[in-house]
């Protein structure tokens, strides 16, 4: 079936987005979902990896880093994330999903593979492992805009907004397997080799993924948008016989669900700025509202919980990692479990009552705190509630960042927010740091905790009142193409 015809004038009527969103699952999707959703894992993977490290890299027999240096570390990675997304953001609108999503991946396995090979503490060395620190987070970043775009581009619209928030969320199963990993590494072998191991994890299971990706398409919508209506047509219809070959009946395509688009070139960060301050200016402040908010709180508690265990709990050092795992788990299953009723339910009821959930749940928590009614067990269980709904909180920021601009500007919309929001999530474990000290004031962390919790209700109430009803309709019927020209339906 061909569903896409030039017609003159250089428009393009094509029938691409209503075949997509008309699949049954498969495991066409399946394979899909596992090839896309390890970049959020290796994310999970590299953070807890640094921290779980840390400690490690300051003994003599290893970097002998300083407290300041070792810190320094995190805070590369996460400019070497920015910088990835910007960059690679712009590339996969311009040169296509699948290309990056390839190269991002490659990126990734050369930054934090060479980073194993910093073989000593002088200038020089600190210096290299810096700057693989650095790779490997552009290499991350850059794949959370080039799989965000392809996840929503690909996942029919009626599943697309479960499969974004459970893809989103397996950051924490990275943090599961960093946490183990590690915890095994320093303690059954030598610091020296251990260390060296523990950021080998990532690449291993990067280049394992590398060669499953090479399997999957480019997005057919970002083709046909481009130009490419021919290489459209053959994508989609080889997405088509695999679905079927697996079984699967393919429904009718509505034929008055067709776009006619005018593939336009150089569409570049000045159009997206015209399309955050112009077109949609309501949709950029609930994209900023939300990641700021679910960012800084992640960042707050997340960088921090170690020192809160052993400040307030005199949890040791060695421990700490297993209330880690524990934490993680709350957080993994949160999006697992309920992020079908982003689906069934809806984005806006089920965004703003996470968010805001999760901001009265750790303001009473606050308050159990500040009374001294937690122990090590029981603050750990208040912080798997509280981010089993918080975390389909931020899964559903992504998700909503990725699906309410147009196609060709995606990629550059989810890292421009990628972007503010790590920028302003920085600044979480700076405040809360200070906030704890040495324990002597549990005042102020109590004080801490009520700003998270304020910042995720404000957050929510935000989403409640300029959220997009975007669950089950089509990406362009929840953001017309740029390059469209007339949308029937």
């Amino acid at each position: 079936m061909t569903s896409t015809v030039a017609t003159p004038g250089g428009v393009v009527r094509t029938l691409i987005p209503a075949r997509i969103d008309r699949l049954p699952w498969s495991k066409f999707h399946t394979r899909l979902v596992i090839a896309f959703g390890v970049a959020w894992i290796l994310d999970g993977l590299e953070i807890t990896v640094a921290s779980a490290v840390a400690g490690a890299l300051s003994k003599p027999e290893t970097l002998h880093l300083s407290a300041a240096a070792i810190g320094l570390i995190a805070t590369v990675y996460l400019a070497g994330e920015v910088v990835g997304a910007l960059f690679f953001g712009r590339l996969s609108d311009k040169l296509g999903r699948r290309k990056l999503f390839m190269i991002t991946l490659a990126v990734y396995l050369c930054g934090s593979g060479l980073t194993a090979l910093t073989l000593g503490s002088g200038a020089g060395w600190v210096i290299f492992l810096y700057a693989t620190r650095f790779v490997a987070g552009m290499g991350i970043g850059g794949e959370y805009a080039a799989i965000n775009s392809a996840i929503d581009e690909l996942i029919p619209a009626r599943y697309r907004g479960r499969v974004d928030i459970a893809v989103n969320g397996t950051y924490w199963a990275g943090a599961i397997i960093g946490t183990l990993g590690t915890f095994i590494l320093l303690n059954e072998i030598s610091l020296s080799v251990g260390w060296r191991l523990g950021f080998l994890i990532g690449p291993v299971l990067a280049l394992v993924i590398l060669f499953v990706r090479r399997n999957l398409p480019e997005s057919p919508r970002w083709q046909v948008t481009n130009g490419r209506a021919a290489q459209a047509e053959a994508t989609i219809a080889g997405i088509e016989h695999a679905v079927a070959a697996s079984g699967r009946t393919l429904p009718p395509v509505d034929e008055h669900a067709a776009i006619e688009l005018r593939p336009v070139d150089k569409i570049g960060y000045l159009a997206l700025t015209r399309v955050l301050f112009r077109v949609y200016p309501r949709r950029a402040v609930l994209g900023a509202s939300l990641m700021i908010s679910q960012s800084f709180l992640y960042n707050a508690i997340f960088f921090t919980y170690t020192l809160v265990l052993g400040n307030f709990y005199g949890v040791s050092a060695q421990s700490a990692p297993l209330y880690l795992i524990v934490f993680a788990i709350g957080n993994l299953v949160g999006p697992l479990t309920i992020g079908r009723l982003f689906d069934t339910v809806g984005r806006r009821v089920m965004i703003s009552g996470t968010y805001i959930v999760s901001g009265v749940l750790l303001g009473v928590s606050a308050l159990l705190f500040y009374a001294g009614a937690l122990d090590a067990v029981t603050q750990t269980i208040a912080w798997c509630v509280i981010f089993f709904f918080a975390s389909a909180g931020a899964s559903s920021a992504y998700l909503t960042v990725s699906e309410i601009f147009p196609i060709e500007v995606r990629a550059k919309a989810i890292a421009v927010f990628f972007a503010i929001a790590q920028c302003f999530g920085a600044l979480g474990p700076l405040i809360y740091g200070a906030l704890i000290g040495d324990g002597a004031h549990p005042v102020r962390l109590f004080i801490g905790y009520l700003l998270g919790a304020a910042v995720m209700i404000a957050g929510g109430l935000t989403a409640l009142a300029l959220g997009v009803d975007a669950e089950r309709k089509s990406l362009e019927d929840i953001a017309t193409p740029l390059s469209a020209t007339t949308v029937t339906t």
